[in-house]
């Protein structure tokens, strides 16, 4: 079965994780290589603005097979050198795909974010939640750690100390708190919340699509770069932005009071 469920809507991707039997569990070994694929396609069409991902039936995802790490099988078999790799090359290669996504990222959290599947959402750019979600990070709870980035993830959405309690504790968050904690914007309810997603993609897919994705790639940037950088970056990306079709077409809208409408160019 194909884990991501891809539909497109005019500039607007859903993705949506389809293993409602198993709550969305992730990673199976092939699951790498379909978020990669999903992500690259995406990367390369610039008709895409924006891409809103969510779970099928009633879970977002569940995160690990815990069957499959009692089993020692699947990503979990073999030594500890073939289970590092098996970490690279399938669950690293998921998380760094959802990282390097050029497009806004929506995850409209409909159910259980749990593990892999917290951290998936929280590699999201906006992040939703029914309030009938919860997030946990329970990877100490069975004995190991967070072996998909989550460290360094965590602490950037809602700080080193929430994130810590998190993370040592096993806490699971209903969407109520982690709206608290920052680690999701809104809360809905849950007949609303897809629409909620997509009207907030529609808003986004409205932008300029080439200074979009600049726009993302400078936030991503300026989690890490100094400030002198940024300035770099911006000062180039912004002379290209000058430049384009859709600039003009955005200052004459804005001169003529009326919405603009952006080409890509």
């Amino acid at each position: 079965m194909t884990l991501i469920r891809r539909d497109r809507r005019d500039h607007i991707e859903l993705w949506t994780l389809d293993r409602p039997d198993r709550l969305n569990a992730l990673p199976d070994l092939g699951d790498g290589e379909a978020f990669a694929a999903a992500c690259e396609a995406v990367n390369a069409d610039q008709g895409v603005r924006c891409v809103v991902l969510t779970g099928a039936g009633r879970a977002f995802s569940a995160g690990g097979d815990l069957r499959a790490m009692k089993d020692r099988r699947d990503l979990f078999a073999g030594s500890g050198a073939e289970i590092r790799e098996g970490y690279r090359r399938v669950v690293h290669r998921i998380v760094r795909s959802l990282y390097g996504l050029e497009v806004p990222l929506i995850a409209a959290v409909n159910g259980p974010a749990m593990g892999l599947g917290c951290d998936i959402a929280g590699l999201a750019d906006i992040r939703i939640a029914s309030d009938t979600a919860s997030f946990g990070v329970p990877f100490l709870k069975l004995g190991i750690l967070p072996g998909d980035g989550g460290a360094w993830l965590m602490p950037r959405n809602i700080g080193y100390a929430r994130a810590a309690e998190m993370l040592f504790t096993a806490r699971v968050l209903d969407a109520k708190t982690a709206m608290e904690w920052g680690l999701v914007s809104r809360v809905v309810a849950p007949e609303r919340l897809m629409a909620e997603a997509m009207e907030i993609a529609a808003d986004v897919a409205s932008r300029a699509p080439r200074a979009l994705r600049m726009t993302k790639a400078l936030l991503r940037q300026g989690r890490d770069a100094t400030f002198d950088q940024i300035l770099e970056m911006t000062a180039s990306m912004q002379a290209l932005a000058h430049l384009t079709d859709d600039h003009l077409e955005g200052v004459t809208a804005a001169l003529e009071k009326r919405g603009a409408v952006f080409g890509g160019t």
